[in-house]
């Protein structure tokens, strides 16, 4: 007596279900990108400024001038951890899991709110420990003190506009908005934030390391 064989094919270990959004770019967010490259030539500017003035004055060690790296280093890792939880609330409104949502979304609040509040110390202790103010450094060259305070303070106020944008998007995922799947809209705001992350890491190095 016979067995009998199925006919089917191997089946995959995982089945995703179909995402209707996978590689369209939304009207929003071609206007984010054209947004994002615009604004990227802004810090370009200041970045490129900034290393042609290094290079034709008598500039001061970055790390001694403004008191080591450990604090700013700190402010690194919190902007690259906020990065990371807005993904995993990208990936929760994918799975409509909305407490991990709202969770996440917190987190990256949190983490953006936590930078702002390291940088206002930082400032603060610069400004009275250190002797620099935005048109005055009291042990060397003034435009050291004034080009930090420009291009930091710049990406501060992206910082700033970021949260509240999340902020935002937490009101909508807290009222439901969200709940059905589509992670268009905090995905148009995951690009901004994952902006001023990769902007903060390079004036982390151009203005803090190098």
């Amino acid at each position: 007596m016979g067995h009998a064989h199925s006919n089917e094919g191997p089946q995959p270990y995982h089945e995703y279900p179909h995402d209707p959004q996978f590689a369209k770019a939304s009207p929003g967010k071609i206007g984010m990108w054209l947004f994002l490259a615009t604004d990227g030539m802004s810090f370009s500017g200041f970045l490129i400024s900034y290393a042609v003035l290094r290079a034709t004055r008598d500039w001061p060690n970055p790390s001694e001038a403004l008191g080591g790296v450990e604090l700013s280093g700190f402010m690194t890792f919190l902007l690259i951890c906020s990065s990371v939880s807005m993904v995993l609330a990208i990936d929760a409104c994918k799975q409509k899991n909305r407490k991990g949502m709202l969770n996440w979304l917190m987190a990256t609040i949190l983490g953006g709110a936590a930078f702002l509040a390291i940088q206002a110390y930082e400032y603060w202790h610069l400004s009275h420990a250190m002797g620099m103010t935005f048109n005055s450094y009291a042990h060397g060259d003034a435009l050291f003190s004034s080009t930090f305070y420009a291009i930091t303070g710049f990406h501060g106020l992206h910082v700033l506009s970021g949260v509240i944008y999340l902020i935002t998007m937490y009101v909508h995922a807290y009222r439901g908005d969200f709940d059905n799947g589509d992670y268009n809209q905090l995905e148009i705001a995951g690009l901004f934030w994952h902006f001023v992350d990769l902007v903060w890491i390079l004036v982390f190095t151009f203005v803090y390391l190098l």
